[in-house]
């Protein structure tokens, strides 16, 4: 077993250079060994299947054959799991780093630590290097690792090698969306008095599942920043679409309304709308300045051009695998994890004589229970009991919502009590990424 720790409370940058690694290191396993920073968690919420990670108590030390550790060089970030450095039967230590004022106090074979802006950086020199290509999920999170680091090659510590290598995760397909949606600019202390009152003023409306946000905010001079101030309110609220106005002086008897738009919604294109006003940006951001107007006016105008475009957004019932495969409460451990290597799942329906849906048993449940010696154990023992359910109506904004809010990776569609289906981060992303094409089979 090869594996791959990151450091406790782990950043995109540990998550990204592990995630190349893995492509370096064909076979080896993504280790976090405590935690994550929240967006980290969110991101995983939904993207977890896409790396190949394991809880740390599933791993067996007796089975570990090397160990790269990322993003760190110090023992105590990588709490219980540091046990493993001093394992007899380790063949290999590997460090990646690029904090080089730091003192190494792990006993590495091989050290590769640089003067970057990222640990990212050089995992995507190496895979330029021996020309392995990667997946849009790897190049993002990879990319998310750059940007996070080196403040999108605005800190100091940036440099040309960490722009050379954004460039080439751009070119593997990273995701410029997903990218922004995790970024987390900072604000300056007037913009941070700002977004309080925004988010104590800001007006919303939910319509087919996406929620709509304006807020008119009055000023005694033009604020600039506010593109990060409306990232902000986006990030923090939640919302799909969001008009942030700027009412303020311009000379005497006039005033001057700044307002900027951004959109999560693909049928919704700000540009078209914002044209006619004289502004212009690109399809989900954009923005217009006009003079000697009612803002109240220009903003219902707006939000009503935005409502009028919203479509009716996929259900349950258009992305649900059918029929679902189950097994019963009584089905061994062993049992459960052959069906699942078999057909590829990382979970399982579990339902009862009569059909009715009880459990769901993870990947990640039966891997701890095997590691214990259950393996002849029945699932029932193991199964989540506490389910979180939907029905054939229920969108894909609430069914995102649920996934990222509770962590969890599958659910199972009821009708009448009846199992109809189940959605699975997989049918999601590919929702969110190709545009609603659905592939067949059950997966995630």
């Amino acid at each position: 077993m090869d594996l791959i720790l990151c450091h406790t409370t782990a950043d995109f940058d540990a998550l990204g250079a592990a995630v190349g690694l893995t492509r370096l290191l064909p076979g080896s396993l993504i280790v976090l060994t405590g935690g994550s920073h929240p967006p980290v968690r969110d991101f995983l919420a939904l993207y977890r299947d896409e790396y190949p990670l394991i809880e740390r108590r599933s791993v067996n030390p007796e089975k570990i054959r090397s160990i790269s550790v990322v993003d760190t060089q110090q023992r105590d970030r990588l709490g219980k799991a540091a046990e493993w450095l001093d394992l007899p039967n380790l063949k290999e230590i590997i460090v990646y780093d690029h904090h080089i004022a730091q003192e190494s106090n792990i006993p590495a074979t091989i050290a590769h630590i640089y003067q970057v802006g990222a640990t990212t950086t050089l995992i995507v020199e190496q895979l330029q290097q021996q020309q392995i290509s990667l997946t849009a999920a790897q190049a993002t999170v990879m990319a998310l690792g750059i940007h996070v680091d080196t403040g999108s090659l605005t800190f100091d510590s940036s440099t040309p090698r960490d722009a050379l290598a954004l460039a080439w995760l751009m070119q593997q397909g990273a995701s410029l969306s997903v990218i922004s949606e995790y970024l987390d600019p900072g604000l300056s202390v007037q913009l941070q008095q700002l977004l309080t009152e925004a988010i104590d003023k800001l007006q919303s409306l939910c319509i087919r599942g996406y929620t709509i946000a304006w807020i008119i905010l009055k000023t005694d001079k033009f604020v600039p920043g506010l593109s990060s101030l409306a990232s902000h309110l986006m990030t923090l609220t939640e919302i799909d679409a969001l008009l942030l106005a700027n009412e303020y002086p311009f000379s005497e008897g006039e005033s001057r309304l700044t307002v900027i738009g951004r959109s999560q919604i693909k049928s919704v294109n700000l540009h078209e709308l914002f044209e006619p006003l004289g502004g212009g940006g690109h399809s989900q951001a954009t923005s217009v300045n006009l003079r000697g107007v009612d803002p109240q006016i220009i903003l219902n105008q707006l939000v009503d051009n935005i409502k009028a475009n919203i479509p009716h957004p996929p259900t349950a019932r258009d992305l649900m695998s059918s029929p679902v495969r189950t097994i019963r409460p009584e089905t061994t451990i062993e049992e459960a994890q052959r069906i699942l290597l078999r057909y590829g799942h990382s979970g399982l329906s579990v339902v009862d004589a009569e059909a009715q849906l009880v459990g769901i048993i993870s990947r990640r449940d039966l891997d701890i229970a095997l590691h214990h010696g259950f393996s002849h154990a029945p699932v029932k023992g193991y199964m989540a009991t506490n389910l979180k359910t939907i029905t054939p109506n229920t969108t894909l904004p609430e069914i995102e919502a649920l996934m990222v809010t509770y962590d969890i990776g599958r659910l199972p569609v009821l009708q009448d009590n009846q199992l109809l289906g189940i959605v699975t981060r997989t049918d999601v992303l590919r929702q969110l990424h190709q545009g609603g094409e659905r592939g067949g089979g059950e997966r995630g």
